[in-house]
Parts: structure tokens; sequence; C-alpha cells
């Protein structure tokens, strides 16, 4: 193999305020007290790794609060340990970084979402160089059309929420995500007339973002399959594995998640104690491509289909998501955010920050991206107007 010498990184810390606020759902632990600080703005963390021919690839950090945090780790932590070194040799880089904190606690959280950029952009690069699309580099693609589901009808009323998928079928699309957690009855009541607006031809998924509790969830499990709803996402908090154990042990309904767990061990507990159904890993928090595609392998040997989630992620990791959507053979749906944080302010993160956007084509699919690496190039003009540090 050639080498391909790390001669740089660097970190982009864009930010987008938010100047109207959606309401997050009353079940969220804190909602009114958290609102400003978690949902105040867009925020992504960009991160460029540069090779001694020239080129730069481009990754992406999972960003909700204090990007500083992860710009610092970068910088400070990981950036020492990659520079002078091969980029090929990804799967060794990957392990340095992610022994460097693991036993002081950092194997989760910050840390990894920090690698998980950084690796990120090291495949980018490696694929531009090599003149192939990430797809290729980690084993070809089983599909050229991803299909995408529509994320997420924020926090509506039931009788909104009928008019909003009406919206959304317009536009070409048969699966929606309703954001849930209004309370048993009225979430419930929401479900009961999509179904009964639209019929069988409709997918519905619900995601509760943890706004449950088991009980709760047990009870609004039982309503949804009655309603064929395709699956109930992170129906409680994370770290409440038993709690997952007893829903899926319980539910006919699948459970899906993972879009807060980390790395293949974070997933080895998930899968092996049969607390999931479904796994929802973002490649911008989960570890990058090289942890990812360990995971991928591990949910396809336990016969568990994926899907991605891209969440607040900018237009990098969705298109990231694409790739991997392409690669895994176990792959289910990809999340096409179409709503973001805000009733009247998009986020321009996913909507600008590319050159060439990802918009969804007829019945609701998205075309993979047959260009070398990612396949993407930034807005500079739109990473100059968010540009914090």
């Amino acid at each position: 193999m050639q080498e391909l010498k790390i001669t740089g990184v660097e970190v982009l810390n864009l930010v987008v305020p938010i100047t109207d606020l959606t309401t997050p759902p009353e079940s969220l632990p804190y909602y009114q007290e958290l609102k400003s600080i978690v949902f105040g703005s867009y925020k992504s963390v960009i991160v460029k790794v540069t090779g001694d021919n020239g080129l730069t690839g481009i990754g992406e950090c999972m960003t909700r609060l204090a990007p500083e945090a992860l710009k610092s780790i970068i910088m400070d932590v990981l950036t020492p340990i990659i520079a002078g070194k091969n980029a090929f040799d990804y799967e060794f880089l990957w392990e340095e970084m992610y022994a460097t904190m693991k036993q002081r606690g950092h194997y989760k959280g910050y840390m990894i979402e920090a690698i998980s950029g950084v690796d990120m952009a090291i495949w980018d690069l490696m694929g531009k160089t090599l003149k192939l699309p990430i797809y290729n580099l980690l084993g070809g693609k089983f599909r050229d059309d991803i299909q995408c589901y529509a994320s997420s009808i924020r926090f509506r009323k039931p009788k909104e929420v009928v008019q909003e998928v009406k919206n959304i079928l317009n536009e070409g699309f048969t699966q929606v995500k309703l954001k849930i957690g209004r309370g048993v009855e009225e979430d419930a009541l929401a479900v009961k007339l999509l179904r009964q607006e639209y019929g069988d031809d409709l997918t519905i998924m619900v995601d509760a973002n943890s706004g449950y509790t088991v009980n709760s969830a047990l009870k609004l499990g039982r309503i949804f399959e009655k309603y064929d709803v395709f699956w109930f996402e992170e129906p409680i908090p994370p770290d409440n594995m038993p709690g997952y154990h007893e829903l899926t042990q319980k539910l006919d309904i699948p459970i899906a998640a993972g879009e807060s767990e980390f790395t293949k061990y974070g997933f080895r507990d998930l899968i092996t104690s049969g607390n999931i159904d479904i796994i929802q890993p973002n490649v911008g928090r989960a570890g990058g491509f090289t942890e990812v595609r360990n995971i991928l392998s591990m949910a396809r040997a336990y016969g568990i289909p994926y899907a991605p989630h891209t969440g607040s992620s900018s237009g990098v990791t969705m298109t990231a998501e694409l790739h991997l959507a392409a690669y895994a053979q176990n792959f289910l749906t990809y999340e096409y955010m179409r709503t973001a944080w805000s009733h009247e302010q998009s986020n321009p993160l996913k909507s600008d920050l590319l050159k060439v956007n990802l918009d969804a084509q007829s019945g609701g699919k998205i075309r993979v991206p047959k260009t070398e690496g990612l396949g993407i190039d930034l807005n500079e003009a739109t990473v100059k107007k968010y540009l914090v540090s």
C-alpha cells in the first residue's frame, strides 16, 4: 500500500443562531430549562485532514453543544497522534486515538465524536487519493438508490400531523417519522389519525427521544402495534438497558435505538443482550467509517437491520451516511431530515454548506454520489458566514 503522510489538521466550528425556536415536547427531561441551550443554534464541527499529496479530506463531528471542546480534543490530543503518520493505516490510527483516553474513562462522548470527525476526514482523503468513492473503499455497494424516510414531524398537535404528512406525500415520500412525547393519549391519537387518513400505503415510524418511562412506553407500544407502526425509536433513555430489554421482550413492534451509542463495544452490549431490533449509529458520533463498518458487520451477524441516523448533522455527515447505506447489506432506510428546530428558519448547514445539495428524488430516494471520496465540496461562503473559530 502506498504511503499517504498526514501533514495537517484543521477544525472549523460553525454555529447558526436560531431566532424562532420550536418548542420541545414536555416529556423531555427539563425541557423548559434546557431548550435555549440544547436547541438554541445549529452547530457543526468540520474537520479537514491534509495529506502530503496536497489533497484534503473532510469530516464532521456530531455536535450538539460546546463545539470548542471537540476542537480542543482534535487539535491538542488527536492531531499529535496522527501527524506524520500514513493515512492508509487508518485502523491503527483509530486504535491509537481510542487508546489515548479510554483507560481514563473517556471511551464515549466528546472523545469518540472527535475521533469520528477525524476518521471521516481520513477516509475522504484516502478516497480522493485513490480516486474512488468511499463505498468502494468500504467493500463496494449493494445499491445505487437509497430509500429514505421523511424526518421528522416535530411536536405538532394530532390534527396538524395529518396535513403535514399530506405535504410530505406530495413530495414523493412514502415513509415518515413522527416526533412524539406529548403524552400517551395524544401520541396515540396522532398515529391513529394518520393510519385512518392514509391507509396501509404509508409507513409510519415514531421517535420519543427517550421521553417515556418503561410502563408508558409499553402502553403506547401496544397501541402502536394495532396501527402497524414500523418502529418505536428511543422510547426510553439510553442508559436504561434493563428497560430496553423489557420492551423488546414484551412488544412486537421493533425497537430502534443507537443514535446515542458509541463504538462497537457499546453496540455489542445493545445487540448481544437482546435490547434492540434496529440499530441507528451516527457515523459522526459512533466512531467514523472505521468503527461503523465494524458495527455493521456485527449487526449483520445477528440479523439486525441498519437505519443510519443523521439528525442535526450537516450535509457532510448526511453524505457520509449515504456511502454507508450503499455499502451495508443490512441497510433498511435512510433518515432524510426535511424539518428543523425552527418553524421559520431552516438549517443552512444542511441546505447551503455543500456546493451540491443532497435532494431526495421521486419516490423518496437519493442517488449515491459516484465521485471520489465523499464526493462533496464545501461552500466556502457558508463556512465564512457561520465560522466562529
